[in-house]
């Protein structure tokens, strides 16, 4: 990881100086760095060696900061990670076309790993990752799109991610044979990993969340606490969930008031239950690879995925 990091800064920078200093502000400002970790761990799991996965490991934390650069100007959001978001700081413009040029040196040094495989896996992430932004913006403000709408929201946006971290690992390891339950077993990490985000919006604190409490609420989406508050809530549930999400009027004790809510119609718990069975189906896909100290490390990921909440 210490060579993924140095290898991170060393391809943000540019002769433009508002690009390494716009880039820098989101990759400096922390985060778990759960998606090279999971590149790294994969290609050792089946015995890689060389450089191919440290480079890899950066393309995958590239791609995943420029999502987060796009999605701070889509959702108008105004924190990030505990800070502004860069578009509080250098505006709107600044992150759509900083978040480019990552995804451009993405792309550069998968072509420099030399893998069709790995750059096709890749590509067809960032494609679907598209996919996901505009389906979720289709449905925004709207709580009758319904849970099929949301997980097919969340397995492109965030789990496709998840899925092509892992995926790589097999492929650059000559371990193809593994590429599928290892693809697997990313997806529905990724899967587990939102709905725990999910819960954390009303359930969590600022500073482990990396944005304000209630940010989903305030940005009027439709996550799967809210959609089931709605549906199992009485009338003048509903009235606060088409206030707060269709028209978006929240108000600060809204979201303190949106919490209780979650929690008494039993969503919180659901959802909480949800994430743990993807957890369970990521453990049983690694119960597929081969035994070793790295599969044991990676089923401590799942775990501490899933524990976030406490």
């Amino acid at each position: 990881m210490s060579e993924v990091n140095a290898l991170i800064l060393r391809h943000a920078g540019s002769d433009v100086a508002m690009i390494p200093e716009v880039a820098d502000h989101l990759i400096s400002s922390g985060g778990k760095r759960i998606r090279p970790m999971l590149t790294l761990a994969t290609a050792s799991l089946f015995g890689y060696r060389g450089n191919g996965d440290v480079m890899l490991a950066t393309a995958v934390e590239y791609m995943h900061t420029a999502t987060l650069l796009h999605d701070d100007v889509v959702d108008e959001s105004d924190m990030r990670r505990g800070r502004p978001a860069a578009r509080k700081i250098w505006g709107n413009q600044a992150s759509v076309l900083v978040g480019d040029f990552l995804l451009g040196q993405a792309f550069r040094l998968m072509v420099d790993v030399g893998s069709l495989e790995a750059l096709g896996v890749f590509s067809n992430a960032a494609a679907t990752i598209s996919e996901g932004e505009v389906r979720q913006l289709a449905g925004a403000k709207n709580l009758s799109v319904g849970e099929g709408h949301y997980m097919a929201v969340i397995d492109a946006k965030t789990a496709a991610l998840f899925a092509a971290a892992t995926a790589a690992g097999p492929i650059i390891a000559g371990a193809s044979a593994y590429r599928a339950p290892t693809e697997s077993f990313g997806r529905n990490l990724g899967l587990a990993f939102q709905l725990i985000d999910d819960v954390l919006d009303f359930s969590g604190d600022a500073s482990a969340l990396g944005k304000n409490v209630g940010d989903d609420l305030r940005e009027g989406k439709a996550t799967l606490p809210v959609l089931l508050a709605y549906d199992r809530g009485d009338e003048d549930d509903r009235a606060f969930w088409r206030r707060c999400i269709e028209r978006s009027e929240v108000h600060d004790e809204d979201v303190l008031t949106a919490a209780e809510r979650v929690k008494a119609t039993g969503a919180l718990d659901d959802t909480r239950k949800r994430a743990q069975a993807f957890a369970d189906a990521a453990l049983a896909d690694l119960s597929r690879l081969p035994d070793s100290e790295m599969r044991e490390i990676l089923e401590e990921v799942v775990a501490f995925t899933v524990s976030r909440l406490h």
